[in-house]
């Protein structure tokens, strides 16, 4: 017995509607993160162990939360509870940030980037379980980058609006306008569901243990190698983001001054990430499939890496303005990881059951994803107070993105890996990718 996965076609308006979600989705994130990201650089690398590590116990006590939720509702029910929790929490931080000088600003941003970073992780890692279970591999590998791009436009929007509108309104009635936006995401998600469900796509619940995402990450190849490229990849991306915090703490006083560099930051990456997925994310997923799409960007983090072991907290002049390399190194590593590994690594769990789409996929991206960024910046503390420099700590990450472009190849090439289907129409997926 098979399990036929629809295949939205050519004709069919689902990418667009998929892609608009996205819109809204990161617009909703890309409002807040400033705010948390100025945090960061007001007290440098040193603190982001604690940050990070308090989310990654957040991260675990919610783990066996959302697999209970995957194994008893159905997906639509699944999207509208998880969604609506993160507008309501939204909802609440509004009179927080209004009541801050009772609460004390320490104590309310600390709160707030433990609970960005689990709302990142959490609605991102739920939306593209979603798509991996709306769309096959061969449709997955054409429209998930043009999906991405759409939460690029969202990613560069929302900085936009948030300088926009910070200084005129102030940070909490952004919270309302972000609220609104995942709503909207939601909103549409739900009449995706809704459409599938009347074309006759099941909508039952993936059922299973609520400890199943935890436990598959030990018993499924695949998601042993992507755990480990996420600790191996995201990694790079967590060096860069602790460097560039101690530069901006070193450098940059003033709120304002960190908020906008952090948000010039942001555009940027976002703005790479737009143009890898127009160009060759989606030239490599259709033509080279996942391999090259996954080895690439490893590639690209060992070189950003040897430039930064070359030349420190040097400055580059790019059209009259002095960049860091650190910040360089930021730009790129996080631009090719949006714009060409997580339409990769997405399109991938088209081909696994749906028990490992949904409960595995969430655990890698969530728990695992945060316990690297609690490894590598306690790793960076730590070397910092043994007197290990800036170069030593680049040229270490360069060893490690040389490990991690053997694991991608391992990853995309996995044996429990269901076959790429060979064409847009339904396809019986193979025992190995049964429920």
């Amino acid at each position: 017995m098979s399990l036929s996965i629809p295949a939205a076609t050519p004709k069919d308006g689902t990418p667009m509607v998929s892609a608009f979600a996205f819109f809204f989705l990161l617009t909703a994130y890309y409002i807040v993160l400033p705010v948390r990201d100025q945090l960061g650089g007001a007290v440098g690398s040193a603190q982001l162990p604690l940050f990070y590590g308090a989310t990654f116990l957040a991260m675990l006590l919610l783990t066996p939360v959302f697999g209970a939720l995957v194994a008893r509702f159905s997906r639509r029910r699944l999207l509208g509870w998880s969604y609506s929790f993160f507008i309501v929490c939204l909802l609440a931080f509004i009179p927080a940030f209004l009541a801050q000088d009772r609460i004390g600003a320490r104590v309310l941003g600390v709160v707030f980037f433990i609970w960005v970073s689990v709302f990142n992780l959490f609605v991102v890692s739920l939306f593209w379980s979603f798509m991996a279970d709306v769309f096959d591999s061969k449709r997955a590998r054409e429209v998930f980058p043009l999906i991405a791009l759409g939460g690029m436009a969202g990613a560069i929007f929302g900085p936009i609006l948030t300088s926009a509108l910070v200084g005129l309104i102030g940070v909490a009635p952004l919270l309302l306008v972000s609220a609104a936006m995942l709503a909207a995401s939601l909103f549409l998600l739900l009449g995706i569901s809704a459409k599938q469900a009347h074309d006759g796509v099941s909508e039952q619940p993936v059922g299973g243990s609520i400890w199943a995402g935890i436990r598959e990450v030990w018993s499924r190849p695949f998601l042993r190698y992507m755990a480990i490229l996420m600790l191996l990849g995201d990694g790079v991306g967590t060096l860069a983001y602790a460097l560039v915090a101690d530069y901006a703490k070193a450098h940059l006083s003033l709120t304002p001054l960190r908020t906008a560099f952090y948000a010039h930051i942001d555009l940027a990456v976002n703005l790479l990430g737009a143009f890898l997925q127009l160009t060759l994310s989606r030239w490599l997923l259709v033509r080279r499939g996942a391999i090259w799409a996954l080895m690439l960007p490893q590639l690209v983090n060992f070189a950003l890496l040897l430039m930064v072991m070359i030349g420190g907290h040097a400055q580059l002049n790019v059209l009259g303005y002095g960049v860091p390399l650190l910040a360089l190194m930021m730009i790129g590593t996080r631009g090719f990881m949006y714009g060409m590994t997580k339409p990769a690594s997405d399109a991938l769990y088209t081909r696994v059951p749906r028990e490992t789409r949904y409960k595995g996929k969430n655990f890698v991206e969530t728990a695992v994803w945060r316990f690297g960024d609690l490894a590598v910046t306690s790793g960076i503390s730590g070397l910092g107070k043994l007197g290990v420099g800036l170069s030593s700590i680049a040229l270490i990450g360069a060893g490690l993105s040389a490990f991690a472009t053997w694991i991608a190849r391992r990853t995309a090439t996995s044996p429990d890996l269901a076959p790429d289907s060979g064409s847009g129409s339904s396809q019986p997926v193979s025992a190995a990718a049964r429920p």
